[in-house]
């Protein structure tokens, strides 16, 4: 038993003697490099303090906030209608031409899709230039009649609320004109749809198709037919619907074509977006 003492003693005098050592230890070296021994040791990664960076939503919701100033969303809205009011005027214009349809590719009305057979049957019987007038008389329709479409578009801008005008200002190029499309396209079709059956009819299309498609008919041993008042009113819609965007995006991204205060303040605000 006293054995067992003695061990215990000496094991915890070893145990003092090494601390009080490791002590002088950590303190000289402390004294002749400055080194704290005595310090937590940092691993590799590791940090002692966090730093917490935006996310960039955030960083593009405060400037975008920050570069609309004190625009109020009347302003804004009034600066969208007024770019969409400039699309309409400007795009039936050009539109109303002769060739306006025609000759613009990013508008031209094409053979109904449903009716490309009878382009392609019409042509191997050699009579394609039979099809080519139908084409063209299809794009004159919309030509004559595009000239209507105007008071009935800025009659739908002007009614338009525009519930969300500040984000539609700092969106796409052309959100706006779509915004525009999405509540007015049923609106537009239903006032625009007597104007172009009565240019078809003026222009003679509708005289020239029922010819185009009869010969077809007789030819072939079917009974096409086809609702061109329904698809030309359609295309025409949409033909003033792209020419609105172009503009719009010119509008949005050349401030030499901001032509109005309100265009200045409203588009010269989203220009650092």
């Amino acid at each position: 038993m006293k054995k067992n003492i003695f061990i215990a003693a000496g094991l915890l005098f070893s145990i003092s003697t090494q601390a009080q050592f490791l002590d002088i230890l950590k303190s000289t070296v402390k004294d002749k490099t400055g080194v704290d021994l005595n310090a937590p040791v940092k691993t590799k990664g590791s940090a002692t303090t966090t730093t917490t960076t935006p996310s960039t939503s955030t960083k593009t919701s405060a400037t975008s906030t920050a570069n609309l100033g004190n625009l109020t969303s009347s302003q804004i809205s009034s600066g969208l209608k007024e770019a969409l009011n400039i699309g309409v005027t400007d795009g039936v214009k050009k539109l109303a031409l002769t060739d306006g349809f025609f000759k613009n590719e990013a508008v031209k009305i094409l053979m109904p899709e449903k009716l490309r057979k009878i382009d392609t049957t019409l042509r191997s019987l050699g009579m394609g230039s039979l099809a080519d007038e139908g084409v063209k008389l299809l794009n004159r329709a919309a030509e004559d009649a595009v000239t209507e479409a105007a008071p009935i578009f800025t009659n739908a801008i002007t009614s338009m609320t525009i519930t969300d005008a500040k984000n539609i200002l700092l969106s796409t190029d052309n959100a706006a004109t779509n915004y525009l499309q999405g509540k007015t396209q049923s609106q537009l079709f239903t006032a625009f749809q007597p104007k172009v059956k009565a240019s078809l009819g003026k222009v003679g299309a509708d005289t020239v198709w029922k010819n185009l498609i009869s010969k077809y008919n007789t030819f072939t041993g079917q009974a096409v037919t086809t609702d061109l008042n329904e698809y030309v009113t359609t295309e025409t819609i949409n033909g003033v619907f792209k020419m609105v965007a172009q503009k719009e995006s010119g509008i949005r991204n050349t401030p030499a074509m901001r032509t109005t205060s309100i265009l200045q303040k409203v588009f010269g605000a989203q220009d650092g977006k």
